[in-house]
């Protein structure tokens, strides 16, 4: 007799369970959270970066949708994707505070916010849902501190009019309109640093200044935050309102921290 022996393949199911924390119920699948309801009060609300020791990385679909008591909600730096309508006909929600770990916004996920009036997309942000900002009346302003991400359709603001979009000088994809709504140049009132630029790049160590065209800002470097002596190592003149710095001497020295300052 001859026995065949199949090795088969053996198959794991994440496990997943609902559960409760205070006013938010939520679902934990390997070892994150996902939020998948809120049944607070309204006013003014944070969601939780962390429950029981785990992290929250998931506003869930619908999580808090037609939510009229919300005035506004902050998003922790923990959240990575904020889902489908998670805030949506919300109609009292005037502020929404996008921490910077949020890599996708999606589907209609604040569609129906009439009262919101403006909003800060940060630099982690890759992706948009279509409908994500759909029927948002109110909404003067969506300011990018990053460079273009993708849609997910041509409707993300549908009906909302009024809205202009906003983007750094050195930043990089953006065109005349962004989801058929204009573009603008977005100026800060102090020179910055571009997150997503800082770092060595082909065999040079700088980063992108964005603030204001044709005005010079002065780079200071020191080594040591405890016992600060800063000193000028480069000004930029900030063509159509950026410039890029590479610090020369960069090798010389094991840490070094940087600063920027109007002459």
């Amino acid at each position: 007799m001859v026995l065949l022996l199949l090795a088969l393949p053996v198959v794991v199911q994440a496990q997943s369970y609902t559960n409760s924390y205070g006013i938010w119920t939520y679902v934990t699948t390997n070892g994150t959270i996902t939020i998948t309801k809120y049944t607070g009060p309204g006013g003014d609300v944070t969601i939780p970066d962390i429950i029981n020791g785990l992290p929250v990385t998931t506003i869930g679909d619908f999580a808090l949708f037609d939510c009229w008591s919300l005035s506004s909600v902050t998003i922790p730096n923990n959240i990575m994707n904020i889902g489908y309508a998670a805030i949506a006909d919300c109609l009292n929600l005037t502020n929404v505070t996008i921490g910077n770990g949020v890599t996708s916004i999606g589907y209609e996920a604040f569609a129906d916010c009439v009262s919101l009036t403006g909003v800060t997309i940060p630099v982690t942000v890759t992706s948009i849902g279509d409908y994500a900002f759909f029927v948002c009346q109110r909404l003067r302003g969506v300011y990018f501190t990053g460079s273009v991400p993708s849609v997910g359709g041509t409707n993300v603001f549908t009906s909302a009019t009024n809205t202009i979009v906003y983007y750094l000088p050195g930043t990089t994809g953006w065109s005349p309109t962004f989801a058929g709504r204009p573009t603008a140049q977005w100026f800060l009132p102090n020179p910055l640093i571009l997150n997503n630029s800082f770092g060595i790049q082909t065999n040079q160590f700088g980063f992108i200044i964005s603030w204001a065209t044709n005005v010079p800002v002065v780079v200071e470097a020191c080594t040591n935050l405890a016992n600060p002596t800063w000193s000028s190592v480069g000004t930029n003149a900030l063509t159509n309102g950026s410039a890029y710095f590479s610090d020369p001497q960069w090798t010389n020295y094991p840490a070094r921290f940087y600063r920027l300052r109007s002459p």
